[in-house]
Parts: structure tokens; sequence; C-alpha cells
């Protein structure tokens, strides 16, 4: 079964952080397609070990990700 979830990488330092805000699952990695490439892996590994109910328990099924205008000074 495949599941599509949401990955948000942002640059931290010189590196990359990745992270499901579907299931609080992050990773990182020395590209953005690296830091993809290990949380795609960590979230694989949490699906594999996870019983149902840590599953169940750490989903968050509505995640809105925006962009919005802001007054600054």
């Amino acid at each position: 079964m495949q599941k599509q979830l949401t990955a948000i990488i942002e640059k931290e330092g010189d590196g990359y952080v990745s992270f499901c805000p579907e299931y609080d699952i992050a990773s990182q990695g020395n590209t953005v397609e690296e830091a993809k490439k290990n949380l795609h892996e960590a979230l694989e590994l949490f699906f594999e070990t996870a019983s149902p109910q840590e599953i169940q328990s750490r989903f968050h099924g509505e995640i809105y990700i925006t962009r919005m205008d802001v007054a600054v000074g």
C-alpha cells in the first residue's frame, strides 16, 4: 500500500532538515535530495516497526501548508 505524505525541507546550517508533519518524523541530509531520501527511509522504518496503535495515535489528518503576507516593521 502506498500513502502520500508531506515532506517539508528547509536549509539549516550546511545541510537540510526534512520533516513529515503528518507523523512528526524528521531526518536530515547534506542536500535536498539526501534529506528527502533519508526522510523516506525514516518513514518506511517507522511503518515497519510501529504498532497500529502508535501509527494511528501519531497521525495528524489535516495538514495545510500555505504562504501568507505579513506586515513587518
